[in-house]
C-alpha cells in the first residue's frame, strides 16, 4: 500500500487515527497509515485544509483541488476528489469531461477559470502573472477568494508530494465508487509518476 511500515494498531496514537478514518470511510485510507508515522503532522495538515476550506464554496475548493491534483499527476488525489465531485455535485457523464477536459466540460467561464489557476499554481507558481489576476477579478472574484485558490493548489502540492513519495497507492474503495470512464480519464494524466519510478496503478 506504500513504501513505508505503517505504525501498528498497538501504538495508541495511530489506533487513534485509524480509528477515525473507520469511523468517517469504513476503512483505514493508505494516505492515513503512511502519516500515521508522523500524527503531528496529519494533525497539522487537517487543520491546514480546514482552514482553507472554511472560507471557500466547496464545489470551487473541490474544482480546484481537483485540478491540481490533475496537474501535479496524482492519482491518489485525483481520485479522491473526483469522488468527492460525482458524490456532491455531479453525475458520472458530467465528470467523465471534467476529468478529460475541463474546457470542454460545460463548466461556467468562472468554474474554468479557476481551474486554470490552480492547474498553474501546482504547475509554476511563478509563471503567475497581474494578468491571471484580473482575470479572475474580472469574473467576480476578490482578492481573498483568489488567494483561496491559490492556497487551495499550494496545499495540494504539499500533500500530493508527501503520499507519491511515500508511495501511497489510491484506496481500493475507489475502484467501485468511480465509474470505469471517470477512472480512465483520471488515469490518462499519470504518465510523470511511472517515470519518476512510481507505479500508475492502472
Amino acid at each position: 500500500m506504500s513504501h513505508l511500515e505503517p505504525p501498528p494498531m498497538t501504538d495508541p496514537a495511530a489506533a487513534r487515527l485509524y480509528d477515525a478514518d473507520r469511523a468517517r470511510f469504513g476503512y483505514v485510507a493508505n494516505y492515513t497509515r503512511v502519516l500515521a508515522l508522523r500524527p503531528a503532522a496529519l494533525e497539522a495538515w487537517q487543520a491546514l485544509g480546514a482552514a482553507v476550506k472554511s472560507t471557500m464554496d466547496l464545489r470551487r475548493f473541490e474544482l480546484a483541488t481537483f485540478a491540481a491534483a490533475r496537474r501535479l499527476r496524482s492519482r491518489y488525489c485525483s481520485l479522491a476528489h473526483a469522488k468527492v465531485l460525482r458524490d456532491r455535485f455531479y453525475d458520472d457523464e458530467a465528470l467523465e469531461r471534467i476529468a478529460a477536459d475541463h474546457h470542454a466540460a460545460g463548466l461556467s467561464e468562472v468554474d474554468v477559470a479557476v481551474m486554470d489557476f490552480a492547474d498553474r499554481v501546482a504547475g509554476d507558481p511563478n509563471s503567475v502573472t497581474a494578468e491571471h489576476v484580473r482575470v479572475l477579478r474580472g469574473l467576480g472574484l476578490t482578492d481573498p477568494e483568489i488567494l483561496d485558490v491559490a492556497l487551495t493548489a499550494a496545499a495540494r502540492c504539499f500533500f500530493s508530494t508527501v503520499i507519491a513519495a511515500a508511495g501511497a497507492e489510491p484506496d481500493p474503495a475507489y475502484d467501485t465508487a468511480l465509474a470505469p470512464g471517470v477512472r480512465a480519464a483520471v488515469g490518462q494524466f499519470h504518465g510523470l509518476h511511472q517515470a519518476a519510478g512510481v507505479p500508475s496503478h492502472e
